[in-house]
């Protein structure tokens, strides 16, 4: 029989759910692009439209390991967030400045 979630959290011990909630937040900061747009609780059709492409575009888009850094940009903006370059250093992070006024092909920058 199926139980709620409610019910399972609440016999958990607090050491449990500290755990639970500290992996939950870890899997929340990296993530694939589809699950970070299922996760903002968009369609790859909605997407499509706001960028105005095809559905097709966006599913091959989601499954590509390499693309240009302004159509990742687009894709996030689309979304409503924001990109941002950063190399992580044992002494420390910088954030590449580089690609802020890099826009898509066709558009003007």
């Amino acid at each position: 029989m199926a139980r709620k979630y409610s019910e399972l959290r609440a016999r958990m011990s607090p050491e449990a759910r500290a755990r639970a909630a500290t992996r939950a937040k870890a899997m929340l900061k990296e993530m694939p692009l589809h699950e970070l747009r299922r996760a903002r609780g968009l369609s790859q059709e909605t997407l499509a439209a706001t960028l105005k492409v095809r559905q097709a575009s966006i599913s091959k888009l989601e499954r590509r390991a390499d693309m240009y850094i302004s159509t990742l940009r687009s894709h996030i903006e689309a979304m409503g967030g924001e990109l941002e370059i950063i190399a992580r250093f044992p002494d420390g992070e910088v954030r590449i400045s580089n690609f802020v006024d890099v826009a898509p092909p066709g558009k003007a920058a």
